[in-house]
C-alpha cells in the first residue's frame, strides 16, 4: 500500500485553514467534476480531490493522519503500526459506506473503524433538547490490569479547530476504573464523559474499547492466554513439574515424557479471569543447552555414541 499525500493532492499547505481546505477543494471539484471536465484522467482525479476533502476538511481525520504521515512521501509504501490511533478521542461518525465505496485502500486502512459502530449519535428530542453525542477512543492497557483491576489515569487527545481555523489537540486526562478480567475488544463505559447536551440534556458518553499494550511474553485472545514455554532436553524427554511466571502469580505445569517442539499444553481455568475464566495455553519449545565446556561436548559425544539416534530417520520411510 502507497501512502497518500493529501496535501499535496488538493494543493494546500500542512498548516491550511479549514477556509483554505474549503476554497481548494471548491476549485479542483470544478476542474475534474466529470460531468463537466474535459480533462482525460478526470474522474481519476476527482475519487483522489473526494478522499482528500474526506480526510482534511474533518478535524479528527485530519488531527489523525497528520499524526501518523509524519515523514512519509507520497507514493512509499506504507503500513500503519499496531494501534496507531490508541488515545485519540472521537466522536463516532464514521464515515457512510456508500460514501466511501470509491475511496482507496489508504483510506479504508486508516479511516474504515474510526468511531466503531459502538460510539454514535444519540438523540433523545424534547423540545429543543437534545441527548450529546457518544464519543470512542481506543486505550492501551498492561495486560496485568486484567488479573488484578486497578485504576489508571489515562490521557486522551481530541481535535478542535481554533478561531483561525486550523486544527489542534487537546488532552484531556481521565481516572479510568479498570474492572477486574477485562479483556480485548471490551468497552469501558463513562456516564457524561461525552459531548455535552443541549437544551439541559444529558451529555453523551465516552466508551472505552479495551486493548493490550504488547507484552513480552503472553498474547491474549479473548479470555485465553498464549505464551511459549522454553523447556531443557531432559524435562521433555523424561516429563517434569516446571513454575510458570503469570501476569499475576504463578501455576505449576507438568510436561509429559516425549514432549516436542511445537506440543500445546492447556492449563484450564488459568487465563484472563471472569465467569468463566480463560485458559492458559503452552508451546513447547526444546532449548538445547551450548556445547561450550569440555563437560558440556563429553556429555553430547556421550548422547551421539550411545543414544544411536536419528531425528531424519523418518523421511526416509
Amino acid at each position: 500500500m502507497q501512502f497518500k499525500d493529501y496535501y499535496q493532492i488538493l494543493g494546500v499547505a500542512r498548516d491550511a485553514t479549514a477556509d483554505d481546505i474549503k476554497k481548494a477543494f471548491r476549485k479542483l471539484a470544478r476542474k475534474y467534476h466529470p460531468d463537466i471536465s474535459k480533462e482525460p484522467d478526470a474522474e481519476l482525479r476527482m475519487q483522489e480531490v473526494n478522499e482528500a476533502n474526506a480526510v482534511l476538511s474533518d478535524p479528527e481525520k485530519r488531527a489523525a493522519y497528520d499524526q501518523l504521515g509524519r515523514g512519509y512521501q507520497p507514493g512509499q509504501d506504507f503500513r500503519p503500526p499496531p494501534d496507531w490511533d490508541a488515545g485519540f478521542e472521537f466522536s463516532g461518525q464514521a464515515y457512510p459506506p456508500d460514501e466511501a465505496a470509491g475511496f482507496s485502500d489508504f483510506f479504508s486502512e486508516l479511516f474504515g473503524h474510526m468511531g466503531g459502530a459502538r460510539a454514535g449519535t444519540r438523540y433523545a428530542h424534547a423540545g429543543f433538547r437534545a441527548h450529546g453525542e457518544d464519543h470512542h477512543a481506543k486505550v492501551l492497557l498492561d495486560l496485568e490490569d486484567a488479573f488484578s483491576g486497578a485504576t489508571r489515569q489515562i490521557s486522551l487527545r481530541m481535535p478542535k479547530v481554533d478561531a483561525q481555523g486550523r486544527v489542534r489537540l487537546e488532552t484531556r486526562t481521565l481516572n479510568v476504573k479498570i474492572p477486574r478480567g477485562v479483556r480485548t475488544g471490551q468497552v469501558i463505559r463513562l456516564a457524561g464523559q461525552g459531548a455535552p447536551g443541549t437544551g439541559g440534556a444529558p451529555a453523551g458518553d465516552l466508551l472505552l474499547e479495551v486493548q493490550f499494550k504488547p507484552h513480552p511474553h503472553f498474547r491474549a485472545e479473548g479470555r485465553d492466554l498464549h505464551r511459549t514455554l522454553p523447556v531443557a532436553p531432559w524435562e521433555a524427554a523424561l516429563g517434569a513439574v516446571v513454575s510458570v511466571d503469570l501476569p499475576h502469580g504463578s501455576v505449576k505445569v507438568r510436561i509429559p515424557e516425549g514432549a516436542q517442539s511445537g506440543k500445546q499444553l492447556r492449563v484450564r481455568g488459568h487465563g484472563i479471569p471472569g465467569q468463566p475464566p480463560g485458559d492458559l495455553l503452552l508451546d513447547i519449545r526444546v532449548v538445547l543447552p551450548p556445547a561450550n565446556t569440555p563437560k558440556a561436548r563429553e556429555l553430547y559425544e556421550t548422547m551421539a555414541r550411545d543414544l544411536a539416534f536419528d531425528p531424519r530417520a523418518q523421511e526416509r520411510t
